[in-house]
């Protein structure tokens, strides 16, 4: 079921994920905690913070095997993906409005920038591979619009690696908030789930080609081939 986003969601595209409110993103990325994400139809959605700061892991490598670079990782948190792509020997850039994910960065050396994907960014039009994993397909709450600043960064023969719901068939956008495990809030924030049929169907609007649908360890990505 798509939801369209209301004049509410459309007020709040500044607030951005875990941020305002007791800064529950900030505190749990300092002692790797956990976030609870509210306003789901699917009812206590966890995020694992202390696997988006430890290395890689053998899937999150295997994304990154065949691509070329230059690579972005759009919302890059504490930059996990972008050692990884550096340590593959592919030239790297993160980016994330959270100024505490990019301070963790930061001090582990790795190339971010404190920056929204809609701020301008360095070589516009001219990336190999982009990536939009652990959910991040979601920022904003318009994955069109997402996918179609993609399309405008991505060079003629780039791709996007998306991650998205293990559910083909969701797709729902929402005001959200997120908990720490010491009840601390967020303030609320527009965000969205997608499956891979939304997500076809957005990519082809934005001038995209799905090329390929894969799963492994629970988690599904899609390619995205610029057309």
């Amino acid at each position: 079921m798509s939801i369209v986003i209301d004049d509410t969601l459309l007020a709040g595209r500044e607030a951005t994920f875990g941020a305002g409110g007791s800064e529950p993103y900030a505190h749990a990325l300092g002692r790797e905690g956990r976030l609870t994400l509210v306003g789901s139809s699917r009812t206590g959605v966890d995020y694992d913070l202390g696997r988006w700061m430890a290395e890689a892991d053998d899937v999150d490598r295997a994304l990154l095997a065949s691509e070329t670079g230059p690579v972005l990782d759009i919302g890059c948190g504490p930059g996990r993906m972008v050692q990884a792509a550096t340590d593959l020997g592919l030239v790297a850039l993160g980016v994330d409005v959270s100024k505490a994910a990019v301070r963790v960065a930061g001090r582990a050396g790795l190339p971010v920038l404190n920056r929204s994907v809609f701020d301008r960014l360095p070589r516009e039009g001219h990336w190999g591979t982009m990536l939009l994993i652990d959910g991040n397909i979601g920022i904003g709450g318009d994955p069109r619009a997402m996918l179609e600043r993609c399309r405008e960064l991505l060079g003629r023969r780039g791709a996007a690696i998306v991650e998205v719901q293990s559910d083909d068939d969701v797709d729902e956008t929402f005001m959200a908030h997120v908990v720490d495990d010491d009840g601390r809030s967020s303030s609320s924030f527009p965000w969205a789930e997608l499956g891979t049929r939304a997500l076809e169907r957005h990519a082809a609007a934005a001038g995209f080609d799905l090329e390929q649908t894969w799963r492994v360890d629970g988690r599904t990505f899609c390619r995205l081939v610029c057309r």
